[in-house]
């Protein structure tokens, strides 16, 4: 069947909104886009057949027993079509950092590459008075408006960062300490220690980060100044399969 400039533009935002939006269901989209769930499952058929998307059976504690959801997703050619700034240059001068001076070259690369980033953010995360939760949603605006498409709610034990882009997925696949830059500047901008559950470049549909949530204050009365936080356990479903697996 002979494909549109209609449909292609469609097609479009449907990439569009799994990217910004991670793993969604056909009728989610199907809303999103005000069309029929039948117009959208055609598109995301098309975009299967392409390899630009790939479906998932995900399990939802709500739904009960019932047959798992099906939810789409980006593949890694999906999420080649947008932009990566300077793949091939940042590759070429950061292996030529590593081998010079080592992984600790590197990881001053990247820290200083994100210290403009962070400087940014923390104007508008520096207006929000509360919990790193609560910081966490100024900074998710802020990532966004950088291209990080980035979203943030509250779970049960705090809540978490979600970053539907990575303008430097490709890199970083190769040189981790562009991520642990990134975490470390999510803390600094949150105020407390966070914890990075999952990265595109490491293969997964989103880069995750859990925010720990204020610590309950219950039978110990120890004062805030002398005691001293034990890290907070990370919900099972948010876990990555690595930490799921019994050693």
């Amino acid at each position: 069947m002979e494909t549109t400039a209609d449909d292609g533009r469609t097609r479009d935002r449907v990439s569009a909104l799994l990217l910004q939006h991670g793993p969604q269901s056909a009728s989610e989209l199907a809303e999103r886009l005000s069309v029929s769930p039948a117009a959208v499952r055609r598109h995301l058929d098309a975009l299967l057949a392409t390899g630009r998307v790939e479906e998932r059976q995900v399990a939802e504690p709500h739904r009960g027993r019932g047959r798992p959801a099906r939810r789409f997703t980006l593949t890694e050619s999906g999420r080649s079509a947008f932009p990566h700034a300077y793949d091939d240059l940042a590759l070429t001068a950061l292996r030529f950092v590593a081998a010079a001076g080592g992984p600790d070259a590197v990881r001053a690369v990247a820290e200083r590459q994100l210290a403009g980033l962070e400087e940014r953010c923390s104007t508008a995360v520096a207006g929000t008075d509360g919990a790193p939760v609560d910081r966490a949603q100024a900074l998710a605006g802020a990532l966004t408006a950088e291209g990080y498409a980035a979203s943030a709610s509250a779970i049960s034990s705090g809540g978490q960062l979600c970053q539907h882009h990575c303008p430097v997925a490709h890199v970083a696949a190769e040189f981790p300490q562009l991520c642990e830059a990134e975490t470390a500047v999510i803390g600094r901008l949150v105020g407390t220690h966070v914890q990075r559950l999952a990265t595109i470049a490491h293969g997964d549909g989103i880069c995750t980060t859990h925010i720990p949530g204020p610590l309950q204050r219950g039978r110990d009365h120890t004062p805030a100044g002398n005691r001293t936080a034990s890290p907070r356990p990370v919900p099972a479903e948010f876990r990555t399969a690595r930490e799921r697996t019994p050693a």
